[in-house]
């Protein structure tokens, strides 16, 4: 029986940041679902932004409340944004691709230009990752990283690549 709080199963991207391998990638790949329904079968951007919204309003509760649940059920682990927490990769990926048409190659390119600057961090976004603590830190710094990646998206539109 699942004994955890549900917020837990939110965080953990229902599970997918449990993936023993990659898991912010897999959580990642775990929101794809997700966006597929808002664009393609509710096909509304004011559906796509509330959600959007409402995620990123949760978020920094969600997170926080899981990874301080996760610290004290981990005698001694002390990390401040546990791996398995992937509600802010979703948010982050949603972030990456608002307000573009859908298409597989611009949901490609999201997807690995979002999970490149997640994964690299260059700063400011490694700054906001080491000084911004709890469910806000763990928010943040993928919002960060959403918001090259969604410009070079935009580049990449602009020129016809997409």
């Amino acid at each position: 029986m699942f004994s955890s709080p549900w917020y837990h199963w939110l965080a953990l991207g229902g599970g997918s940041g449990l993936s023993p391998v990659l898991p912010g990638t897999m959580g990642t790949i775990a929101v794809i679902p997700l966006y597929l329904l808002l664009v393609l079968l509710v096909h509304s951007l004011w559906v796509y932004t509330a959600v959007l919204l409402c995620m990123m309003a949760v978020g920094p509760w969600l997170c926080g409340q899981t990874a301080k649940d996760l610290r004290q059920g981990a005698a001694g682990k002390r990390a401040l944004d546990p791996p398995a927490i992937v509600w802010d990769e979703w948010v982050g990926l949603l972030l990456t691709l608002y307000w573009f048409p859908f298409g597989w190659w611009t949901l490609l390119a999201g997807f690995l230009l979002f999970r490149f600057f997640d994964m690299l961090k260059p700063w400011p976004i490694s700054w906001l990752d080491r000084h911004v603590h709890g469910g806000t830190g763990i928010m943040l710094d993928d919002m960060a990283a959403a918001l090259p990646a969604w410009l070079i998206l935009l580049g990449m539109r602009g020129m016809g690549w997409l």
